[in-house]
């Protein structure tokens, strides 16, 4: 309920597919992180947007939290959503492939390849080089080809949800579309 509170894009591009992460989505990945322990020390989340994945990580407990987008207009907006709730979370205005350091956890809702092909790769190669530990959102029926593309890395973990597309661009046709997608959690061996 506390997510809920949290403003999304203001203008958002399609061809960054800038869908903000519904609530019940992220509770649902912030959960099946923090039962599994992995939500203690260093998060990072890549193409945060608005920021829900980094401020319902440090409402979990993270130690500290940082958020990697290009988009800067989207990072004014995490930064409103975190003093609102009066957590501590870092915001950095990064391009995908400029993103360095070292995290325990990635969390991220990447952009799904849809109106740009390939373009959740950038995403996926950058979490495996700063973490050990990846949780990301995909399009249901992913799995084999994610499995594939991160190898040796290895999806110890999944679950499958629905996730609700509020009408954001003109393409759209119907006030809410519901998806299924899939979460992973990615392991390096």
């Amino acid at each position: 309920m506390t997510l809920e509170k949290l403003s999304g894009f203001r203008t958002p591009d399609p061809l960054k597919e800038q869908y903000s992460t519904p609530a019940t989505v992220a509770a649902e990945l912030l959960h099946f992180a923090f039962m599994r322990g992995d939500l203690t020390d260093t998060v990072y989340d890549l193409g945060c947007g608005g920021g829900i994945l980094a401020i319902g990580a440090k409402l979990l407990g993270a130690e500290k939290v940082i958020g990697f987008d290009d988009d800067s207009d989207a990072l004014e907006i995490a930064r409103a959503n975190a003093e609102r709730l009066g957590v501590n979370v870092e915001f950095v205005c990064s391009g995908i492939n400029d993103v360095s350091g070292k995290a325990h956890t990635v969390v991220m809702n990447p952009p799904f390849g849809a109106q740009v092909k390939g373009s959740d790769r950038p995403f996926l190669r950058k979490a495996l080089e700063l973490s050990g530990v990846v949780y990301s959102i995909h399009n249901a029926g992913s799995l084999e080809f994610i499995k594939k593309f991160i190898s040796p890395a290895v999806i110890t973990d999944y679950q499958t949800i629905d996730f609700p597309i509020k009408r954001t661009f003109r393409f759209h046709t119907k006030e809410v579309q519901v998806i299924k997608v899939e979460i992973y959690r990615i392991e390096k061996r």
